[in-house]
């Protein structure tokens, strides 16, 4: 099963990025092994957030602005959205959630971008 590349656009992905390209550019490795290397970053991370993590969270919004499916992919725009778990509280502005289905195969590759 193909992995999502999602989590390329957070800051480990952007960062594990930069470093490659840095590698390859004082050619201590080769581009295809930066390729494998962000491939098996994306089977990992898909991988460790499906099987590792179990908290829950819970959030509300006073609007949904957008929401969109296409390619087995959802994307929800919302404003003034609250998050809650236990006893810790959080409040954004906008927010994108994009939610592609992680049991069936890889679609096509998106970005999960925070919204100013």
């Amino acid at each position: 099963m193909a992995a999502y590349q999602l989590y390329r656009n957070t800051t480990l992905g952007n960062t594990l990025q930069e470093t490659l390209d840095e590698l390859i550019q004082f050619q201590q490795i080769s581009p295809n092994l930066a390729i494998r290397v962000l491939l098996q970053f994306d089977r990992a991370i898909n991988q460790a957030l499906a099987n590792k993590v179990r908290s829950k969270i819970s959030f509300k919004a006073d609007k949904l602005n957008t929401y969109r499916f296409c390619d087995n992919v959802w994307t929800f725009i919302m404003n003034n959205v609250e998050f809650k778990e236990m006893h810790d509280f959080a409040q954004v502005d906008k927010l994108k959630i994009v939610a592609c289905d992680g049991k069936g195969n890889a679609g096509p590759q998106s970005s999960n971008t925070p919204l100013d």
